[in-house]
């Protein structure tokens, strides 16, 4: 129990704010020597199930912050249960030859059901997610963020491997038994050999991302951080507050520019929620953004809330071209279980008393990109956009990138989440998709961490926590499309098909073998 334990730690530490993604397939590694084996398959999972809490549960405690802990402790508990299901699957599939792959594909398939069931899934958690700054990143621009999280999982494997069959040799003490000793040797040699090559091929890979610089024609975009007047739950109760904020340090850009401080942006990206009040709706409202706009003279991209003609709302980001007002927009379409929404509101609204604070909310179905006119000039720039919670999933820019999206951005609301670590594993997200799709990203966020990505996943700028800020940057528009945004979700759908497969293989293989000790070929 104490070594499932440490290998849920050693995943949670991989992630950041701190930069120990080396930590992971370690994590990976014990984890598979604590659940291999040819034991029942339900102590597999209760191993995978304490490991889960011990990497759930230090990883999302920002859910809790403003609501109590049972919200924390039961979405952790959750995930969990899909670290059990990869631990009772890894032991299943570890007596087959060749296990450390099939292990580390079971990996891949717990990952994409926790990111597809219930209630749309929930993808925090990721490994890839744990390596923007790691030597695996560069595999984002071949499969996206599973491929990643495999080769991770399969360096945890191979180490596991060539530490179980390092204890065979040192094992075996008969002199008839040299063949074995040299089939053992064998894979030695070769888990040796994948623990040094999938990390070094990583590193390879990076020759290969494009350049900060590289691309089409270039633009300039500002991303403006308002900051809000309190943190918490009701940071939105002085909406006009938090509008008011971004119109202030959007009008010190426009000072700025006009005494040469800034250069002129071509657009300006204000994050979510940045206008609660609907602007569509409020005259004020629109008239702050409108005086905003001209002043800055360029169009906005303003983050707000709308409200629907049947009550419901949308989250929302409008192009909002100074006095021509608002033009193109996209609505949120991947929207946030128990937050923006809450589903089976009657039986959840039994165990919290915030659970009629949870909004009505509903998806958008747009393709995700907006067109905005540079305020240089040229032709509109398509610009994808993933709003806050939609860059966890891998599937939030596909659509956009096959509509053209030249550059991508995230604009976010961390209010509700304090001074956690939520904002950093958020940014990390957004770094693993400039390399996944090739393009350069601008992360807008109320309260930080804003940034400017360009498309190798690198951190050009970035803002402080809690500081009304703003960042200005020339990138590069691009059209050139990696080969994960070719093929999508082939890499995921080819490992869970794998997995699938050798578990089916194993629990036939399993059912119909007769029961005998275990050799050190099983081992």
């Amino acid at each position: 129990m104490p070594a499932a334990v440490v290998a849920g730690l050693l995943l949670f530490a991989s992630f950041p704010p701190r930069t120990l993604w080396f930590l992971a397939p370690i994590g990976i590694a014990i984890l598979t020597l604590v659940v291999r084996g040819n034991g029942r398959l339900r102590g597999g999972f209760g191993y995978g199930m304490i490991a889960g809490l011990g990497f759930f549960l230090p990883l999302l405690p920002w859910t809790g912050i403003y609501v109590g802990p049972v919200p924390w402790l039961a979405l952790s508990a959750v995930c969990a249960v899909y670290v059990g299901l990869f631990g009772a699957l890894a032991r299943l599939v570890s007596a087959l030859p060749g296990w450390p792959l099939w292990v580390a594909a079971c990996w891949s398939l717990t990952e994409w059901i926790r990111a597809s069931f219930p209630f749309g899934g929930f993808p925090w958690g990721k490994l890839a997610f744990g390596q923007s700054d790691g030597w695996y990143l560069p595999y984002a621009m071949l499969g996206g963020a599973p491929l990643v999280s495999f080769v991770v999982a399969l360096t945890g494997t191979g180490i596991a491997a060539l530490a179980v069959w390092l204890l065979a040799i040192m094992r075996e003490q008969s002199p008839r038994s040299e063949a074995r000793r040299l089939t053992s040797w064998y894979r030695i040699v070769a888990a040796a050999m994948l623990v040094a090559i999938v990390p070094l091929t990583g590193v390879i890979l990076r020759t290969a991302l494009p350049g900060p610089e590289d691309g089409n024609r270039p633009i300039t975009v500002a991303a403006i951080q308002g900051s809000v007047p309190r943190l918490g739950l009701d940071f939105n109760a002085q909406r006009r507050a938090v509008l008011d904020n971004h119109v202030k340090r959007t009008e010190e850009l426009a000072a700025d520019i006009a005494a040469g401080r800034a250069p002129q942006p071509d657009v300006v990206i204000w994050p979510e929620n940045s206008s609660d009040i609907d602007p569509l709706r409020n005259a004020d409202a629109a008239a702050l953004i409108t005086k905003a706009s001209r002043d800055v003279k360029a169009p906005i991209l303003v983050g707000a809330v709308l409200v629907n003609d049947d009550d419901t709302t949308t989250n929302s980001v409008i192009v909002w071209n100074g006095a021509d007002g608002p033009g193109e927009r996209h609505d949120k379409k991947i929207i946030q279980p128990f937050g923006e929404y809450l589903p089976m509101r009657s039986f959840f609204r039994l165990f919290s008393e915030y659970a009629d604070r949870a909004g009505y909310f509903v998806p958008g179905n747009g393709d995700g990109v907006v067109h905005a006119q540079p305020a240089t000039g040229g032709a509109p720039v398509p610009i994808g956009v993933a709003t806050c919670y939609e860059v966890a999933f891998d599937r939030a820019f596909e659509d956009a990138l096959r509509a053209g999206a030249q550059i991508l951005t995230v604009p976010s609301n961390n209010a509700t989440f304090g001074d956690s670590e939520m904002t950093f594993q958020q940014l990390a997200m957004s770094r693993v998709r400039a390399v996944e799709h090739g393009r350069a990203v601008v992360v807008s966020v109320t309260t930080g961490v804003s940034a400017i990505i360009t498309a190798d996943g690198t951190i050009r700028q970035q803002t402080e926590q809690f500081v009304p800020a703003a960042l200005v940057a020339e990138l590069p528009l691009r059209t050139d499309t990696t080969l994960a945004t070719r093929i999508g979700p082939a890499p995921e759908a080819v490992l869970c098909i794998l997995a699938a497969a050798a578990a089916v293989a194993a629990a036939i293989r399993r059912r119909t073998r007769t029961p005998a000790k275990p050799t050190d070929q099983d081992v």
